[in-house]
């Protein structure tokens, strides 16, 4: 995770030590829940094992809110120094890798982290810029480390000041004197500078984009939405016989790839978009709009969800939301609930007079809940093609009704299929 030395370094190049240990923090505040806390720890930690790192142990805190200079209290913070101390020792002493990083579950201002790392002797990171840095480890083209450059850079902005106070020093020598300039107004102008050269050239990729998007002509555009990691890039394999590259880890995508796909005589584009995430940090939204302008230009959203997750309701409002917040037209929508090879859907007995809980619903039970809040949904297993009979006659249904609307002089064409049907 050394993105923060990469960019002082003139480079956005992540170098990643093999399995760094971490530590992850957490605050725990009364809006949140025991399982909410457990599971966005979880996600922490899958997120620092995408990066590179192994949690070693995780700690929690509740408090009505972050403290504003440590985050944690000044006792937990000396706790946690101690572990890391202790962990540190022994691990010296058996020379194993030791513990160089606290991972934070929320973004820390600048002043919380040079706090926190005083006290407790490692780098602290906050959760932007650990996806940051899995971003900038998962960029392919050129298109994707622009992205992740920008937003990288607008990240390091505010925070020179922590970083760059041992530089601060007058410039001089002879020929040289003057009012001078500080190091770190030098260093705050280059990537000033830099922010501004790289926003334009974003400005010439989305123009690419934008030109791309209208060569396709008025063909239905379909997008495969969801949550990081439920499935998107295998289901897009799926069913467009391509090659999109898909791993069990997050944002495994970050390219938007298009392809052409024909169900039933009908043509239609699909589109696989990078993952959503809870906390998305706001330069990544903003720095990766080109590549949302594919959810944005959609004619119908296929919404991905991993069933198998524990906490997919959560999942699924994350989802809503950020839509929302990128276009707040609505527009048909089918939900597929994937990876119900995963589920156990373990029935409870007629006999069990105890509350339904989640793990004892049915296939046929989350199916009727869904429905009857007015959703269309498909059921299926991407990974083994399971229900893909059901999954193509919706998707085909939902793209001839924008196709009809769009080309109604070819009406009849669909009668004459679904007569040879």
């Amino acid at each position: 995770m050394g993105m923060i030395e990469s960019l002082k370094n003139g480079t956005t190049t992540t170098q990643q030590k093999s399995m760094e240990r971490v530590v992850l923090l957490c605050v725990r505040t009364p809006q949140l829940t025991n399982q909410q806390v457990t599971d966005y720890l979880d996600e922490l930690a899958f997120l620092a094992e995408t990066a590179g790192a192994e949690t070693v142990r995780t700690f929690t805190q509740n408090m009505n809110n972050p403290d504003s200079r440590t985050y944690m209290g000044s006792g937990k913070l000396e706790e946690i120094r101690d572990f890391i101390s202790d962990y540190n020792e022994g691990a010296r002493d058996m020379e194993d890798t030791e513990i160089t990083t606290a991972i934070v579950d929320d973004e820390l201002s600048p002043m919380q982290q040079k706090n926190m790392e005083q006290v407790l002797g490692v780098m602290v990171l906050d959760r932007t810029l650990l996806i940051l840095d899995i971003f900038a480890s998962r960029a392919r083209t050129a298109h994707a480390k622009t992205q992740v450059e920008l937003a990288q850079y607008q990240y390091l902005l505010p925070r020179l000041t922590r970083m760059w106070t041992h530089l601060e020093r007058q410039k001089g020598g002879i020929g040289m004197r003057g009012p001078g300039e500080k190091q770190i107004e030098t260093d705050r102008r280059i990537i000033l500078d830099k922010i501004s050269l790289l926003k334009e050239e974003l400005k010439h990729i989305d123009r690419q984009s934008v030109t791309q998007r209208q060569n396709r002509g008025k063909m239905v555009r379909v997008a495969l939405v969801g949550y990081t990691n439920v499935g998107k890039s295998t289901l897009m394999n799926a069913i467009s016989k391509s090659n999109v590259f898909a791993e069990n880890k997050l944002f495994a995508t970050l390219d938007t790839t298009v392809r052409k796909v024909v169900v039933d005589n009908l043509p239609f584009l699909m589109a696989d978009t990078v993952g959503f995430i809870r906390k998305l940090p706001t330069g990544l939204v903003e720095s990766f709009k080109s590549t949302l302008d594919e959810v944005r230009e959609a004619d119908v959203l296929l919404h991905v969800i991993d069933v198998s997750h524990p906490c997919f309701e959560q999942q699924i409002e994350v989802v809503e939301k950020t839509i929302h917040e990128l276009d707040d037209r609505e527009k048909p929508t089918v939900l597929i609930f994937n990876k119900i090879d995963a589920f156990s859907f373990v029935k409870k007995d007629d006999d069990d007079l105890s509350a339904m809980k989640r793990e004892n619903y049915s296939l046929e039970d989350l199916k009727k809940i869904w429905m009857a809040k007015g959703k269309r949904c498909v059921f299926i297993s991407a990974k083994e093609k399971f229900n893909f009979d059901e999954l193509r006659k919706t998707v085909y249904e939902e793209v001839k009704k924008v196709h009809v609307k769009r080309f109604p002089y070819n009406d009849f064409l669909y009668d004459l299929v679904e007569e040879e049907k």
